[in-house]
């Protein structure tokens, strides 16, 4: 399915001078074009497309905003006011980028949730999967940077507690943060740190982000049943057919985005943020975006000493280990069936795992005090569990539902299913089943 001659054949005299230097068109035919992909492909898998469009659309705005941003503490905000008064369309600019970051965190959600329903990080994938979660991390570290550069009150105290929580750290916990603070405090260097990194990181983004796409075209894309491409007629090409769903796909999420920008632009974020970043005056709840609550929730879980292990340092690190583990599930799950479809255990744990996600988010966003507490600490133990036992154990217990043959048979049985459903359906069944 990676490999293969290739079917480009250059049309015209110029095609074939640029074919011989710089086959660029026939990558593009082989990668986007005549690449086959499993031909039962549902829309779960138009996100990494959308993703794509996404990162242009970030970078865009970002580069554009930046020739109008001021990195000083004195006029950061004030050059983010500018930007929606005096620059032209300078507020559309602004609410695309903003909104955009929110959901591009969407669209990877969304992303890694298809990855473990229907097991895409299972052998010959692990290095595909652990691309994918670097381009999170990255991601994060983006979007926390980004976040700061507003110079709102938020902005400021979001950065104050979450580079305080480095200090946690043993030996090198003090030095970490100064290196991130360029000094003693959040201040001018700080500022000027975070927008040179919030600048770079998207251009570190697409590189990794090509990376990743290499490693799918070499590995091949995997579909809902979980099983490799065992003949021809189990792949179609991806132009026309996954191109024109992941061209739908990405009409609808653009348009639900366009809502949030013409409409409802602050929405996600927090009216804090529109005042500006004021050292002596500490906000009633200080919060992230809403992307970073969950692990927001899971930092402020571990309230309790772990031996020598104090509750600061104990939630540092288990903020941290709900990112690390990601990049071991590939070996967390010992399962030899991939897909979640066939495994009707594996299932249930998973939507419970997905409610705890959401669970935890809105916990991040409470004070952290009373039943919250104890509730983010249920809800973090089960995130844990969820990969460190659940994900081993019910590899080796658990028993799978038969797996089809193929792909084409999956989905054969799909479209009979469907026409048993129709009353003509209906009268051919008993001959079906003979």
């Amino acid at each position: 399915m990676a490999g293969g001659h290739s079917a480009y054949t250059p049309k015209t005299g110029f095609e074939r001078w640029i074919d011989k230097r710089m086959p660029l068109p026939r990558l593009m035919y082989d990668s986007f074009v005549a690449y086959p992909v499993p031909r039962n492909l549902n829309y779960a898998y138009t996100f990494g497309g959308i993703l794509s469009i996404m990162l242009v659309v970030q970078i865009l705005t970002g580069v554009v905003l930046a020739m109008h941003y001021a990195a000083n503490t004195e006029i950061a905000f004030l050059s983010v006011e500018k930007i929606m008064r005096d620059v032209n369309s300078g507020w559309l600019l602004r609410y695309l980028h903003a909104n955009g970051a929110s959901f591009f965190f969407i669209a990877v959600y969304v992303h890694i949730f298809r990855g473990l329903y229907y097991g895409s990080y299972k052998a010959p994938r692990e290095l595909l999967w652990i691309l994918g979660c670097i381009i999170y991390l990255l991601m994060m570290a983006t979007a926390f940077m980004g976040y700061v550069l507003p110079w709102g009150q938020m902005s400021f105290w979001g950065a104050t507690v979450i580079t305080g929580f480095f200090t946690a750290i043993p030996l090198v916990g003090e030095w970490i943060q100064q290196l991130l603070l360029g000094g003693f405090a959040v201040d001018n260097p700080t500022l000027n740190r975070f927008y040179s990194l919030h600048y770079l990181l998207p251009f570190m983004i697409a590189g990794v982000v090509m990376l990743h796409v290499w490693a799918l075209h070499v590995t091949g894309q995997t579909n809902p049943t979980g099983i490799e491409v065992k003949e021809k007629t189990d792949t179609v090409s991806f132009t026309p057919y996954a191109t024109i769903k992941d061209s739908f796909a990405m009409i609808v999420f653009l348009a639900i985005f366009a809502y949030f920008v013409f409409y409802i632009p602050n929405f996600l974020g927090h009216p804090d943020n529109y005042i500006v970043a004021d050292p002596l005056k500490t906000p009633a709840h200080i919060v992230p975006e809403w992307y970073f609550l969950p692990f927001y929730a899971i930092l402020r879980a571990i309230t309790f000493n772990i031996g020598p292990i104090d509750s600061k340092l104990g939630g540092v690190l288990a903020m941290f280990g709900a990112i690390a583990v990601l990049f071991v599930v590939p070996w967390l799950d010992t399962s030899k069936v991939r897909s979640a479809v066939y495994r009707p255990w594996y299932k249930l744990f998973f939507w419970l795992f997905v409610i705890d996600s959401i669970f935890l988010g809105w916990l991040g966003s409470r004070p952290a005090e009373g039943s919250y507490v104890i509730m983010s600490q249920i809800a973090t133990l089960y995130y844990f569990a969820f990969f460190i036992i659940i994900m081993p154990v019910l590899g080796l217990i658990e028993t799978p539902r038969r797996l089809p043959n193929s792909i084409t048979e999956a989905v054969l049985a799909n479209t009979r299913g469907s026409a048993t459903a129709t009353p003509e359906g209906a009268a051919a069944a008993p001959e079906n089943r003979a």
